[in-house]
């Protein structure tokens, strides 16, 4: 019986959820469901000057918000933990000392200043900057006397000749030459093991069956290959999908702009489309559909469907999916998502009329990309929010549109209360008595209602205005004074 897939996705608090790790996350958890087996949440925070409690939360908020709930982590779920590095620190010490007793490791007593200086030396040769060994050939007699003289040490494991060749699942046959390795370190001076070293130790001892993970680890794998070997462990399988890259085809930064889930999280993206966009990174459904849930990634991911090339982010891509999300979600649940931020723009939410704030939801759901784009939008619903762009004002200024809403304004002034069925009759006797139609009619009208150049139907706007607000908005317009 073949054993129970564990996964595990190990992020470092030292800053907020990348996008390019919430995809391995992702790659991740889906690989998990599908296989029936279990997805474990490490954290790996030995940098402690770099990492924060912070960050932690803040990553565990973002991977929730995403729809992705581990098996085990560092919540206290699951019997392989602690599932922070930094609780695990005794049992690398303890691996690394068995394996300096068996003569897998040795003390290096090399200064900093020693090995940038050979550093430096190796690069002006055009070689690949490497350990010497130089360390591996101290004697008993010579190790004694440095470490009587308190000469810090690291532990580093010796790499020795030959090659590496590992499957990996997207990859598929990788080689490696030893000699380009040198010997690397495994425990530092301080005593904390470095990445390659606790990552197969937790690996390990978690029964991590498959290594999901960027490409920018597969220089880590021969490494960390060789410590399984030395320890007499079988190791995982490993599978290295491409990293996202920015329009310049350089990987993913600040640069380019968001990078991070909590950004694009406060941008107003919805979940839903994010994990949507991250998974069509890079992958084809079979389906060939371009919007899909995490129950139909389920059925459909591989690893071996991932591609080889590395994808490129698009902003623009990201938002088409968000809107289309935005445009079919229920009004209801989109009007609690905007509440927060209708109430931080000044709207008292529980004083409006639910019906009203539904039907305003309605129709701006129809022109947001994002959800923080509602702000732009606020004026042409509630009067507080009222006010005429600069834009608008050039357009209202001009004679001829004055005639048009001056015309407007008195067919508005003889005519009954509107109902909502009778505005597109009004707007057919505007057009008989000024002459106009299109763009050179529907243009001032919109500067002088809504105070802006673009938005939603005009023919969708009245009704939820009314008459009474109309007319007081066309006043202002005709009077040219500010609301």
């Amino acid at each position: 019986m073949a054993p129970t897939v564990r996964v595990r996705f190990a992020p470092a608090p030292t800053g907020l959820l990348h996008i390019g790790n919430a995809r391995t996350a992702l790659f991740n958890y889906v690989f998990a469901k599908r296989e029936r087996g279990r997805f474990i949440l490490r954290i790996e925070d030995t940098d402690a000057e770099r990492s924060s409690e912070a960050f932690v939360q803040a990553i565990l908020e973002d991977l929730r918000w995403l729809g992705i709930e581990w098996d085990e982590g560092p919540d206290g779920k699951g019997s392989y933990g602690p599932y922070r590095q930094s609780q695990r620190i005794s049992l690398y010490r303890q691996f690394g000392e068995q394996l300096l007793q068996e003569g897998k490791a040795y003390k290096c007593f090399c200064s900093r200043e020693r090995l940038e200086a050979l550093r430096k030396e190796q690069l002006s040769q055009g070689l690949m900057p490497r350990y010497d060994g130089k360390c591996r050939l101290l004697t008993r007699k010579e190790i004694s006397e440095k470490e009587s003289e308190g000469v810090p040490f690291v532990l580093r494991f010796p790499v020795g000749r030959g090659t590496v060749l590992f499957e990996d699942l997207i990859h598929g046959k990788m080689s490696f030459e030893l000699s380009g390795i040198g010997d690397f370190i495994i425990i530092r001076s301080y005593g904390i093991a470095d990445y390659n070293f606790a990552c197969v130790i937790d690996d390990h001892l978690m029964e991590i069956t498959h290594v999901i993970r960027g490409d920018d680890h597969l220089s880590n794998t021969p490494r960390q290959i060789l410590l399984y070997r030395a320890f007499g462990w079988e190791p995982p399988q490993f599978a290295h999908h491409p990293l996202i890259l920015g329009p310049d085809r350089t990987p993913l930064s600040k640069r380019h702009g968001a990078t991070a889930v909590a950004h694009y999280r406060q941008e107003g993206f919805l979940p839903e489309a994010l994990l949507n966009y991250l998974f069509l990174l890079g992958w084809t459904p079979p389906s060939k559909e371009e919007f899909f849930t995490i129950e139909k990634l389920r059925e459909e991911f591989s690893l071996s469907s991932l591609s080889r090339n590395a994808p490129i982010h698009s902003r623009q891509k990201l938002e088409w999916l968000n809107s289309h999300y935005i445009r079919k979600m229920n009004e209801n649940r989109l009007l609690t998502l905007l509440t927060p931020s209708l109430e931080k723009a000044g709207i008292k939410v529980d004083q409006c009329e639910k019906k009203y704030l539904l039907e305003v939801i309605s129709l701006l759901k129809e022109n947001i990309t994002v959800l923080s784009q509602v702000e732009e939008y606020l004026g042409i619903f509630f009067d507080e929010k009222f006010a005429i762009e600069e834009e608008a004002k050039k357009i209202l200024k001009h004679p001829e549109n004055q005639k048009i809403l001056q015309e407007i304004y008195a067919i508005l002034k003889e005519s009954p209360k509107k109902g909502e069925g009778s505005w597109a009759s009004l707007l057919l006797k505007v057009e008989e008595r000024t002459g106009h139609k299109g763009k050179s009619l529907y243009a001032p009208l919109r500067a002088g209602i809504t105070g802006k150049m673009k938005g939603p139907e005009l023919a969708k706007i009245l009704p939820l205005l009314g008459q009474e607000r109309v007319m007081k908005r066309l006043k202002i317009a005709l009077e040219g004074e500010d609301p």
